[in-house]
């Protein structure tokens, strides 16, 4: 029965028993980290392939050493080889990631296989899935101060025997203390790892920006000094009372919660820099703490809004991260009277806006981010206000001065954001932009594969021969 799930996955599973659950579980959970082992490998030998030495057509490129030359990409720690830049994004986009993503896997593969070759042995027999050892592979790829490849090995020594059978919190401490305990001993080798301890600060306070729940909030994690963290417990359970005594019905973890975005926005210490000078003020005087900038877009009846549009109520988009924003948190906002509020007029997003020269005026610039959100290759997600606008087309300087027509004219639909990565890409290798609708592009990759990118998101449209050689570059 399992060989038949093989090769119809999913069919029949009604009929397995419990016994044959469990082993059809364990195969796949085999299957899954020997692709994850092989992805790495796949990854190795790409870079292989694409040495700074294979860097030849776009070397010829040369304006100036500005931006358009590609270079070579150190993407792993030290000992290392370093990889042709532009060889990153056909991976990536092959298998469905952006090329920061790839960039990524293509370094944690580097630093495994030549850095840390106990784990990279262990991921290819099977003893540790690849995404343990590339959780160790991030950290000693950045840490600081950097790993010499004597240090690394160190490492790899320590963690290697246990990856595969200590839970993954264990493992993160273990490997950030292995990293620490090494640069104690590389400061004074004669002195006692356990004196030092003292020195390294493990005081933070992160926001995690990526994560985001369904109901609009996002995980803050600090570590604090000891003092600190108990005055700190002390003025949230004070603001919880107030709250409590206000009249707002929440419960206590809640009320805590928005007594620390409170102190956020009522710590006027931090405002002093903007005494004597021109800073916006609200109503009681003090220096606004927040500043809402939304792009929303609401239908022609206002009255749909009260009405059931999602499970969660109507909902918009804030700019900032993409990121769902409930219209009651907006209302919210809006109440707080030391909340800037900044209203922006709406723009046709369908409207082809022109210009007659080669530079893009504000409101079209405008009109572009708002319409593409982010840069327009395959599966990036950068956001469009931190891009290059491309003209798609190339603008042709010297086509007016000859009287020619303008084959890149300064148009809506012909304006695409893209960040400085991509748009190198575009510019100087054989990756092909074309537009088929306003806000629609089809890519073609230079091993001819071909993807469509629009405001939903990336849409693979087709792969490439087997074995087929890219196109030469014109």
């Amino acid at each position: 029965m399992i060989e038949t799930l093989a090769a119809a996955p999913g069919a029949e599973v009604e009929d397995l028993s419990a016994s044959a659950l469990l082993a059809l579980a364990r195969n796949r959970k085999a299957a899954e980290d020997r692709a994850a082992a092989d992805l790495l490998e796949v990854a190795a030998r790409w870079a292989d392939l694409h040495p700074p030495e294979s860097i030849h057509t776009a070397a010829v490129f040369s304006d100036g050493g500005r931006y358009g030359l590609e270079h070579e990409e150190p993407i792993a720690g030290e000992g290392c080889p370093a990889v042709a830049e532009f060889c990153v994004a056909e991976l990536g986009t092959v298998i469905g990631i952006s090329s920061t993503s790839a960039k990524r896997l293509i370094g944690h593969a580097l630093e495994l296989r030549h850095r840390l070759p106990r784990l990279w042995a262990q991921v290819q027999a099977g003893q540790v899935p690849a995404w343990r050892a590339r959780t160790v592979a991030e950290a000693t790829i950045h840490a600081t101060p950097s790993l010499t490849v004597e240090a690394a090995r160190w490492v790899d020594t320590q963690v290697a025997a246990v990856a595969g059978r200590i839970r993954p919190a264990q493992l993160d401490r273990l490997v950030a203390e292995t990293i620490k305990r090494h640069h104690l001993d590389a400061h004074d080798p004669t002195s006692d790892p356990e004196d030092g301890w003292q020195h390294v600060d493990p005081r933070h306070a992160t926001l995690h920006s990526e994560d985001v729940h369904y109901a609009g909030t996002m995980r803050f994690e600090a570590e604090l000094d000891i003092a600190d963290a108990l005055d700190l417990d002390r003025a949230l359970a004070h603001g919880a009372e107030t709250l409590a005594a206000l009249g707002w019905v929440a419960p206590l973890d809640s009320r805590r919660s928005q007594t620390l975005g409170d102190l956020a926005r009522t710590q006027t210490a931090l405002d002093l820099h903007a005494q004597g000078s021109s800073a916006a003020r609200s109503e009681d005087g003090l220096p606004v703490a927040r500043e809402v900038v939304l792009h929303a877009h609401f239908p022609a009846s206002l009255a749909s809004l009260d009405g059931p549009d999602t499970v969660f109520g109507p909902t918009g988009r804030l700019e900032e991260g993409q990121r769902l924003v409930l219209l009651e948190q907006v209302k919210d906002w809006c109440a707080d009277s030391r909340t800037k509020i900044t209203v922006k007029p709406v723009i046709d997003l369908t409207t082809e806006l022109t210009a007659p020269g080669y530079d893009i005026p504000d409101r079209i610039r405008e009109q572009v981010i708002l319409r593409d959100r982010t840069c327009v290759f395959p599966w990036c997600t950068r956001p469009a206000r931190g891009c290059d606008l491309d003209h798609v087309v190339p603008y042709d300087h010297d086509a007016n001065p000859q009287g020619r027509p303008q084959p890149g004219a300064t148009v809506s639909s012909n304006l695409a954001p893209e960040c400085r990565r991509h748009h190198r890409l575009k510019t100087h290798t054989g990756w092909r932009n074309e537009v088929t609708a306003p806000g629609v592009y089809e890519w073609t990759s230079p091993h001819g594969h071909r993807y469509r990118r629009d405001r939903t998101g990336t849409t693979r449209i087709s792969g490439a021969d087997a074995g087929a050689d890219p196109p030469d570059r014109p």
